[in-house]
């Protein structure tokens, strides 16, 4: 178990995702400084009840360890924070402090290990393909790992248009086959709508 100061946001973090947070509330800048110095991630977590700046937001209890890889300080008060999806965890038990900054008691998920990409899939894989070579010069978070059905199905996941919900859901997915075919019937439902 591992105590993690948590962020709640209004977006869903994957594993080996990037996401830049601009951070302005005195408790997250002081939990950036804290984590910084510490070199240790914080929780980040979709909000389910509340939003992202005033009290404490209840979140979803699966979120993602996020790792500092960058800080920019464009003024005084304010933090630009890029961050790198790691692990996912659940929360076991949370708690709000002084200043409304939240920990929780995390259980940090297993992964499995790597799988392929069935061959049903493989159509999942060549719109990732496809989605990456179109995103040029802004290409797919490195390391690249096409033959990774965990891989494809986080990637797919945060470039799809989908709602934050849905994202959720993926997010809380163990088995990568079973994400990826929800992903798939998520693709067959949305192209079906766009053909009516």
């Amino acid at each position: 178990m591992n105590r993690i100061p948590l962020f709640p946001l209004g977006t869903v973090l994957f594993p080996g995702s990037r996401l830049s947070l601009k951070v302005f509330e005195q408790r997250y800048l002081d939990m950036v400084a804290e984590r910084l110095r510490a070199d240790q991630p914080f929780g980040v977590c979709l909000i389910r009840d509340g939003n992202e700046v005033g009290p404490p937001a209840e979140p979803h209890p699966v979120g993602t360890l996020a790792h500092i890889v960058d800080v920019d300080v464009p003024q005084l008060g304010i933090m630009v924070v890029a961050v790198r999806g790691g692990r996912r965890f659940r929360i076991a038990e949370r708690t709000v402090g002084r200043g409304g900054l939240q920990h929780g008691d995390l259980r940090i998920l297993d992964e499995t290990q790597v799988q392929p990409v069935p061959p049903e899939e493989a159509g999942l894989r060549s719109l990732l393909q496809a989605l990456a070579d179109e995103m040029a010069p802004e290409p797919l978070p490195e390391p690249h790992a096409f033959d990774d059905a965990a891989w494809v199905g986080y990637r797919l996941a945060e470039l799809l248009p989908m709602s934050a919900e849905s994202r959720q859901k993926l997010l809380e997915i163990d088995d990568p086959l079973v994400r990826l075919r929800a992903l798939a019937g998520w693709l067959r439902e949305h192209l079906s709508l766009i053909r009516q």
